[in-house]
């Protein structure tokens, strides 16, 4: 076999080096195909990257569930001795493409199980908990996070604002501003579901479930100054971290444990268990131990199979299912849709999404589609002519659209305990020592010095205050004056108006 150079439909190229030309200037004839391909290619080599969780990177592995929880679900991939192929994405949250790996942010743990059922996708981040309990705030959010559209500047004023502006953003804050703000790899870092999921079993009880992955390679962190060196030397600390290990033969694990949460304890507990914001005590709902993750084949091509990979939150399996969480709600329909948007309308057809196990269904056309039924298969739902039908009895007692209408109208009334404050001081107070506590306060003035505006510098002040008052004084201890106030922020329609 030859090892020519042809173009993109296969035919045999003359050249890789030389454009074709004519004439005494040497002019290039648009009839040199293989010149356009070329050119036409390399412009649209890049699909869009994805606006939130741009960077990152990710690896091939295995997840074997090494218990029995049998008894809360019956989803295929959760029975004992069962092995599932998984892709595992890692990412940070506000950087773009090309930001350092080491920039203080969550960092995403998106995982896509291929099982026998489907494929069953868990995006999640390397906290349990998140910074807003409602999707409509999410792209408020995020572009809070990024960067001003008229300087194209990150700006601290900006984050601020919209933290204390909305103060459920307390408990995710704290643990940000805190040591697991900067993990020393993705490898050494834990990975959990954050969102409340539900779970079913073969005889149709429902479980509410909360997923807990923890490194075993022990949890360890960067210093600010750790993380500010590195991300001067290698902006692609993490994504290189992990590619060596697991070129080298060291393939990184996590052991997965659920907390499990009976139904009806829904609708009495002292908080609103479905609230992102918010973690279950251990000492209520301990961790059951459910089987380990291992990571052992790196990306043989990293846009096919990394930046093309797509995971969302609407792919559930049998015997897995949504709760009343609102972001998750949100998300169901977000991630999904970006993916239409980002990679493509037939996304699920590229290799690296598509199912393992036999798909039918009644999508259609659309760009990219190379997948189809045969022509003689309706192309409706239902149809007397033999194509595919939907099977209850193959989803058992687990129907997507039957819920509790009281369990949904109790999780959004208010619990004694749904204060917003109350899990962020329990995580300075009672789980971090004095040497944590000293480098959140360090962490907090450090990224606070960025607050230029007076009296969004006080707020900020006042919601540490709201948190803890002792933590709250100390960085107003340690913040220096404001210099000369000045905002970075967009004026307010009136403030324009005003000042012409």
């Amino acid at each position: 076999m030859t090892n020519h150079t042809t173009t993109t439909s296969g035919a045999p190229v003359a050249s890789d080096q030389h454009s074709q030309t004519v004439g005494t200037d040497g002019s290039i004839v648009l009839t040199d195909h293989y010149l356009v391909e070329k050119l036409a290619q390399f412009n649209r080599e890049r699909v869009p990257e994805r606006v939130v969780h741009a960077k990152g990177g990710g690896a091939f592995g295995t997840f074997e569930t090494t218990h029995d929880v049998s008894a809360y679900t019956r989803a295929a991939l959760f029975q004992p001795g069962t092995t599932t192929e998984t892709l595992l994405r890692f990412s940070s949250v506000a950087g773009e493409q090309g930001s350092p790996d080491t920039w203080r942010d969550p960092r995403g743990f998106a995982l896509k199980f291929y099982t026998s059922e489907g494929n069953y996708d868990l995006v999640g981040n390397n906290t349990p908990v998140f910074f807003i309990k409602d999707g409509i705030k999410f792209p408020d959010f995020i572009r809070s996070q990024k960067r001003m559209p008229g300087s194209g500047l990150r700006d601290h004023n900006m984050q601020w604002d919209f933290w204390t502006l909305q103060p459920e953003s307390a408990h995710q804050v704290t643990w940000l501003m805190g040591d697991r703000g900067v993990p020393t790899s993705w490898r050494h870092m834990d990975g959990f579901g954050s969102h409340t999921y539900q779970w079913i079993n073969a005889a149709g009880e429902r479980f509410w479930v909360k997923y807990h992955f923890r490194t075993n390679q022990g949890h360890e962190t960067l210093t600010q100054a750790q993380a500010d060196q590195i991300a001067g030397e290698d902006a692609d600390f993490h994504r290189r971290d992990l590619y060596d290990a697991i070129q080298n033969g060291d393939f990184p694990t996590w052991d997965l444990s659920v907390q499990v949460m009976p139904y009806e304890d829904a609708k009495t507990y002292r908080f609103n268990p479905f609230d992102i914001t918010k973690v279950w005590p251990k000492s209520d709902y301990p961790l059951i131990p459910v089987g380990r993750l291992t990571l052992d084949r790196n990306p043989e091509n990293f846009f096919a199979q990394i930046e093309q990979a797509v995971f969302a939150p609407s792919n559930f399996v049998p015997g897995i299912a949504a709760s009343p969480d609102r972001m998750l709600q949100a998300r169901i329909f977000s991630y999904a849709d970006a993916h239409r948007y980002r990679v493509g309308t037939n996304h699920n057809q590229l290799p690296v999404n598509a199912p393992k196990n036999e798909v039918n269904h009644y999508s259609k056309e659309g760009t990219m589609n190379y997948s189809f039924p045969p022509a003689s298969q309706p192309v409706y739902a239902p149809n007397s002519f033999g194509g595919p039908h939907a099977d209850e009895a193959a989803h058992g007692p687990d129907r997507g659209w039957e819920q509790d209408g009281e369990l949904v109208r109790t999780a959004v009334t208010l619990h004694p305990e749904d204060d917003d404050f109350v899990q962020p001081r329990a995580l300075i107070n009672e789980v971090m020592d004095d040497a944590q506590r000293e480098r959140l306060v360090g962490n907090i003035v450090g990224h606070v010095s960025g607050v230029t505006i007076p009296e969004l510098r006080e707020r900020v002040i006042q919601y540490w205050k709201n948190i803890d008052e002792t933590l709250g004084a100390r960085v107003e201890a340690g913040l220096a004056p404001i210099v000369e106030p000045q905002s970075t922020l967009v004026p307010s329609a009136a403030e324009a108006v005003a000042a012409k």
